[in-house]
Protein backbone atom coordinates (compact mmCIF):
# COMPACT_ATOMS: atom_id res chain seq x y z
CA UNK A 1 0.00 0.00 0.00
CA UNK A 2 1.33 3.42 -0.84
CA UNK A 3 1.94 5.83 1.99
CA UNK A 4 -0.50 8.21 0.28
CA UNK A 5 -3.35 5.65 0.44
CA UNK A 6 -2.48 4.93 4.09
CA UNK A 7 -2.45 8.62 4.88
CA UNK A 8 -5.83 9.04 3.18
CA UNK A 9 -7.34 6.13 5.13
CA UNK A 10 -5.93 7.38 8.42
CA UNK A 11 -6.97 10.96 7.77
CA UNK A 12 -10.55 9.89 6.92
CA UNK A 13 -10.72 8.00 10.23
CA UNK A 14 -9.55 11.00 12.20
CA UNK A 15 -11.71 13.46 10.27
CA UNK A 16 -14.81 11.34 10.88
CA UNK A 17 -14.13 11.58 14.61
CA UNK A 18 -13.29 15.29 14.44
CA UNK A 19 -9.75 14.58 15.65
CA UNK A 20 -6.18 15.25 14.57
CA UNK A 21 -3.96 12.28 13.70
CA UNK A 22 -2.29 10.78 16.75
CA UNK A 23 1.51 10.78 16.76
CA UNK A 24 3.37 7.57 17.54
CA UNK A 25 5.48 7.82 20.68
CA UNK A 26 7.33 4.53 20.90
CA UNK A 27 8.58 5.07 24.45
CA UNK A 28 5.26 5.68 26.20
CA UNK A 29 3.63 2.29 25.70
CA UNK A 30 3.87 -1.07 24.04
CA UNK A 31 4.43 -1.31 20.32
CA UNK A 32 2.74 -4.17 18.49
CA UNK A 33 4.33 -5.12 15.16
CA UNK A 34 2.64 -7.38 12.60
CA UNK A 35 4.98 -8.68 9.91
CA UNK A 36 3.05 -9.26 6.68
CA UNK A 37 -0.37 -9.88 8.26
CA UNK A 38 -2.84 -11.70 6.01
CA UNK A 39 -6.26 -11.65 7.70
CA UNK A 40 -8.04 -8.29 8.00
CA UNK A 41 -10.24 -9.33 10.93
CA UNK A 42 -7.18 -10.18 13.01
CA UNK A 43 -5.57 -6.82 12.28
CA UNK A 44 -8.81 -5.01 13.12
CA UNK A 45 -9.11 -6.85 16.43
CA UNK A 46 -5.45 -6.16 17.23
CA UNK A 47 -5.95 -2.48 16.38
CA UNK A 48 -8.85 -2.34 18.82
CA UNK A 49 -6.71 -4.06 21.47
CA UNK A 50 -3.95 -1.50 20.91
CA UNK A 51 -6.39 1.34 21.52
CA UNK A 52 -7.51 -0.29 24.75
CA UNK A 53 -3.92 -0.66 25.97
CA UNK A 54 -2.59 2.64 24.64
CA UNK A 55 -0.22 0.69 22.37
CA UNK A 56 0.92 1.57 18.86
CA UNK A 57 0.50 -0.74 15.88
CA UNK A 58 3.00 -1.14 13.05
CA UNK A 59 2.05 -3.13 9.98
CA UNK A 60 4.90 -4.30 7.77
CA UNK A 61 4.10 -4.88 4.10
CA UNK A 62 3.12 -6.71 2.08
CA UNK A 63 -0.33 -6.90 3.65
CA UNK A 64 -2.69 -9.68 2.64
CA UNK A 65 -5.58 -7.20 2.34
CA UNK A 66 -6.38 -3.56 1.74
CA UNK A 67 -6.74 -1.12 4.60
CA UNK A 68 -10.10 -0.36 3.00
CA UNK A 69 -11.27 -3.93 3.75
CA UNK A 70 -14.69 -4.00 5.44
CA UNK A 71 -13.67 -6.86 7.75
CA UNK A 72 -10.70 -4.85 8.98
CA UNK A 73 -12.92 -1.86 9.65
CA UNK A 74 -15.68 -3.92 11.28
CA UNK A 75 -13.28 -5.70 13.64
CA UNK A 76 -11.79 -2.35 14.67
CA UNK A 77 -15.26 -0.81 14.96
CA UNK A 78 -15.20 2.94 15.55
CA UNK A 79 -11.84 2.86 17.34
CA UNK A 80 -9.67 3.56 14.28
CA UNK A 81 -9.40 7.30 14.99
CA UNK A 82 -7.85 6.49 18.38
CA UNK A 83 -5.24 4.07 17.03
CA UNK A 84 -1.63 5.19 16.70
CA UNK A 85 -0.49 3.19 13.67
CA UNK A 86 1.79 3.14 10.70
CA UNK A 87 2.47 0.93 7.70
CA UNK A 88 6.09 0.34 6.67
CA UNK A 89 7.25 -1.09 3.36
CA UNK A 90 9.59 -3.79 4.71
CA UNK A 91 11.34 -5.30 7.71
CA UNK A 92 14.43 -3.28 6.80
CA UNK A 93 12.38 -0.06 6.86
CA UNK A 94 11.08 -1.04 10.30
CA UNK A 95 14.57 -1.74 11.66
CA UNK A 96 15.80 1.57 10.21
CA UNK A 97 13.02 3.39 12.11
CA UNK A 98 14.12 1.98 15.48
CA UNK A 99 16.21 3.86 17.98
CA UNK A 100 19.49 2.45 19.25
CA UNK A 101 17.93 1.42 22.58
CA UNK A 102 14.88 -0.32 21.07
CA UNK A 103 14.03 -3.74 22.46
CA UNK A 104 12.33 -6.40 20.36
CA UNK A 105 10.55 -9.56 21.47
CA UNK A 106 9.56 -11.91 18.68
CA UNK A 107 6.88 -14.58 18.98
CA UNK A 108 7.00 -17.94 17.23
CA UNK A 109 5.99 -21.56 17.65
CA UNK A 110 9.60 -22.50 16.83
CA UNK A 111 11.15 -22.01 20.29
CA UNK A 112 10.69 -23.44 23.77
CA UNK A 113 11.13 -20.14 25.66
CA UNK A 114 7.73 -19.16 27.09
CA UNK A 115 6.44 -15.59 26.67
CA UNK A 116 6.17 -15.34 30.47
CA UNK A 117 9.98 -15.52 30.72
CA UNK A 118 10.40 -12.18 28.96
CA UNK A 119 11.02 -9.06 31.04
CA UNK A 120 8.76 -6.52 29.33
CA UNK A 121 9.27 -2.76 29.53
CA UNK A 122 7.48 0.31 28.21
CA UNK A 123 8.65 0.98 24.68
CA UNK A 124 9.16 -2.69 23.79
CA UNK A 125 8.28 -3.87 20.28
CA UNK A 126 6.30 -7.13 20.29
CA UNK A 127 6.72 -8.71 16.85
CA UNK A 128 4.37 -11.31 15.36
CA UNK A 129 4.60 -13.04 11.98
CA UNK A 130 2.01 -13.75 9.33
CA UNK A 131 -0.86 -16.06 10.17
CA UNK A 132 0.05 -18.88 7.78
CA UNK A 133 3.83 -19.03 8.15
CA UNK A 134 4.84 -17.12 11.27
CA UNK A 135 8.21 -15.40 11.39
CA UNK A 136 10.83 -16.13 8.71
CA UNK A 137 13.70 -18.42 9.75
CA UNK A 138 16.32 -15.69 9.24
CA UNK A 139 14.60 -13.40 11.75
CA UNK A 140 14.21 -16.23 14.26
CA UNK A 141 17.91 -16.94 13.91
CA UNK A 142 19.00 -13.29 14.08
CA UNK A 143 16.84 -12.57 17.16
CA UNK A 144 17.07 -16.04 18.71
CA UNK A 145 17.70 -14.74 22.24
CA UNK A 146 14.51 -12.69 22.19
CA UNK A 147 12.17 -15.26 20.60
CA UNK A 148 9.31 -16.51 22.74
CA UNK A 149 6.37 -18.84 22.36
CA UNK A 150 2.91 -19.36 23.81
CA UNK A 151 2.78 -22.94 25.09
CA UNK A 152 0.05 -25.12 23.60
CA UNK A 153 -1.04 -28.48 24.90
CA UNK A 154 -3.62 -29.63 22.37
CA UNK A 155 -3.23 -30.90 18.81
CA UNK A 156 -2.93 -27.50 17.09
CA UNK A 157 -0.10 -25.80 15.16
CA UNK A 158 -0.68 -22.33 16.53
CA UNK A 159 -3.12 -19.97 18.20
CA UNK A 160 -5.03 -17.30 16.32
CA UNK A 161 -2.85 -14.21 15.78
CA UNK A 162 -5.22 -11.78 17.52
CA UNK A 163 -5.53 -14.13 20.50
CA UNK A 164 -1.74 -14.50 20.70
CA UNK A 165 -1.19 -10.74 20.58
CA UNK A 166 -3.79 -10.25 23.31
CA UNK A 167 -2.23 -12.85 25.60
CA UNK A 168 1.29 -11.44 25.21
CA UNK A 169 0.23 -7.78 25.41
CA UNK A 170 -1.71 -8.32 28.62
CA UNK A 171 1.19 -10.23 30.18
CA UNK A 172 3.49 -7.36 29.22
CA UNK A 173 1.13 -4.80 30.74
CA UNK A 174 0.78 -6.91 33.89
CA UNK A 175 4.55 -6.73 34.30
CA UNK A 176 4.83 -3.04 33.41
CA UNK A 177 1.90 -1.37 35.14
CA UNK A 178 1.48 -1.76 38.86
CA UNK A 179 -2.07 -2.68 39.76
CA UNK A 180 -2.86 -3.88 36.26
Amino acid sequence: MSSLRLANFAQRCYNAAGMDMLPIDYKSGLNIVLLEPEIPGNTGSIGRLCVGLGASLTLIEPLGYSLEDRYLKRAGLDYWPYLRFQVLSSWDAFVASLGAQSRLALFTTKTDRAYTHANYQLGDFLVFGKETKGLPADLRQQYNETCYTLPMFGPIRSLNLAVSVGIVAYEAMRQIKEGF
